[in-house]
């Protein structure tokens, strides 16, 4: 049975924390909703949480176990849905308790007392060479002979592609940001929705397209914020 797909008062939104070794921020954010400290029903984790976690690839899991058992703590306690993202995916066995939209069922429409909200973690409406690129990279055969390899070197492909973004620029402005955004969202089918909001470009954005209003969630690893849904859909930016 599918379950209503509403957004409560209070839930909390996080995008884009690029999780790898010296980024300790956002498990001290996850302690403090497991504390009780920062109080929701809901999280929305909207993609690149991790720098790299690939389900069936066992050094990515090792690298990033603290974060995926607490997590998995807070999955017993609250609802967390999960929009996987370009740097982590395949997660369906790695959250069980938690509901996982892998990036082919992206974008996904909530609702949020009256109005519909189409939710994503962004890397959506791309060239057909990146739509096989992705579907490519996450097949199950593709990621057996990946993990193996990885496993015989220990964990030298992951290491190398984590090694790879750290110098990768997050936080930078994109030019005619808007322009790009409202040419996507023509692809989109919004006809019937108020809000369209998704990380991926760490841009930390509202603006008004084709009569909706766009909210480009901010990286969490850029800021070390997250947005709390207020009464409205009024979105609170609140840092740690």
């Amino acid at each position: 049975m599918t379950k209503r797909r509403v957004i409560e008062d209070g839930a909390i939104f996080v995008a884009d924390a690029h999780v790898r070794d010296g980024r300790e921020e956002f498990f001290e954010f996850l302690q403090q909703i497991k504390s009780k400290k920062i109080k929701t029903t809901q999280l929305f984790l909207m993609g690149d949480i991790f720098d790299l976690l690939v389900g069936g690839v066992r050094y990515t899991l090792n690298y990033n176990k603290k974060y995926i058992d607490l997590i998995n703590e807070l999955s017993k306690e609250i609802q967390i849905y999960y929009f996987e993202g370009n740097h982590d995916f395949s997660l369906k066995k790695i959250f069980p308790n938690i509901v996982i939209f892998p990036i082919e069922k992206q974008p996904v429409k909530f609702k949020h007392r009256e109005d519909k909200i189409l939710l994503c973690h962004g890397d959506i409406v791309t060239p057909l060479i990146y739509k096989v690129y992705t579907k490519f990279i996450r097949n199950k055969m593709v990621l057996y002979i990946a993990s193996f390899f990885d496993t015989v070197c220990g964990g030298c492909i992951v290491k190398k592609i984590i090694d790879g973004q750290k110098n990768k620029l997050l936080c930078r402005k994109i030019e005619n940001f808007e322009d790009i955004i409202c040419q996507r969202m023509r692809k989109l089918d919004i006809k019937d929705i108020k809000y369209f909001i998704e990380g991926h470009f760490h841009q930390n954005r509202e603006f008004d397209c084709l009569e909706k209003k766009y909210i480009n969630l901010p990286s969490f690893a850029c800021n070390k914020s997250f947005f709390i849904v207020q009464s409205q859909i009024g979105f609170k930016n609140i840092q740690l």
